[in-house]
């Protein structure tokens, strides 16, 4: 009864958190971040287009630029992107803090949906480690010869072949993504550092291990092996490590998305003209 106990919680656990991941959509950036004056930025030079976009940038919480020091921009979605928001071509639109689109789940991992990834890959290990537990003894009993059977010979070579070799699989790939969890990290800005005013930093999103842990999972520990949304903020801005706590985003109210808000980020007319746009292709 216990075993039967253990694997309908686990299934049940591997299911929700399989569905959450492909069924939450992604998030797209709100509409405060998308430029209005985009129709008007294709009939301007250049240079023009650089001092709008910089214009409007100053007035938003955004602090990563393109490797050229420019103000990052998806001309496809027509907005600024926020700090870790990227572009998915399979997708089609822009999404908060993008990590991978995965074609297991047919979906984009970014904000909205990256610890239900997480508890999938956790509790899909559990899966396959508990198949492989139960069947081993059957697989001893098939060496000894104890088992005459030859189907059933068959059926459990198969299931503890096929439950070893997922579990190393997502073995490999879960410790993976909890490198990343403890860095503050996601799969792109792994491969690529995010770029700030004062050139690439890996580790600029990097708040330690236990806020690194909450930003993913949130404050409420008996939430964390939960498949319910619990991460913090709203995926358009991140604490960084540079920031002090009296500028954190994260604690701050939308006032600073007004046109009154506060500036986050003064620049020159000077320093406007040395931005760029990024094109995304």
């Amino acid at each position: 009864v216990a075993y039967l106990v253990v694997f309908h919680i686990l299934f049940v656990l591997f299911v929700w958190t399989y569905w959450k991941s492909v069924f939450t959509l992604p998030i797209q950036p709100g509409k405060k971040v998308r430029a209005n004056t985009f129709h008007s930025l294709q009939n301007k030079s250049r240079d023009v287009q650089r001092q709008i976009l910089a214009e409007i940038a100053r007035k938003l919480p955004v602090y990563t630029r393109t490797g050229n020091g420019g103000i990052r921009f998806c001309d496809r979605c027509q907005l600024i992107k926020p700090d870790r928001c990227h572009h998915c071509s399979v997708c089609a639109m822009c999404v908060l803090k993008m990590d991978h689109h995965c074609p297991w789940v047919n979906n984009c991992i970014g904000f909205s949906n990256y610890k239900f990834f997480l508890l999938f890959l956790a509790y899909s290990l559990l899966y396959c480690l508990y198949i492989a537990a139960t069947v081993f003894k059957y697989f001893i009993k098939y060496w000894t010869g104890e088992l005459t059977n030859g189907r059933s010979k068959f059926h459990i070579l198969f299931l503890l072949f096929v439950a070893i070799m997922f579990f190393v699989s997502l073995m490999f790939l879960f410790g993976y993504h909890c490198w990343l969890v403890s860095r503050n990290r996601s799969t792109l800005e792994a491969f690529s550092a995010p770029v700030f005013q004062n050139g690439p930093d890996k580790n600029g999103f990097n708040l330690g291990f236990v806020k690194n842990l909450q930003q993913v999972f949130g404050e409420e520990k008996k939430l964390w092996l939960l498949p319910i949304a619990s991460s913090q903020g709203d995926g358009h801005f991140f604490p960084m490590r540079a920031l002090s706590e009296a500028r954190n985003p994260l604690l701050t109210n939308e006032e600073q998305w007004e046109e009154d808000g506060i500036d986050e980020e003064p620049q020159g007319s000077g320093e406007a003209s040395s931005l760029a746009i990024e094109r995304e292709t």
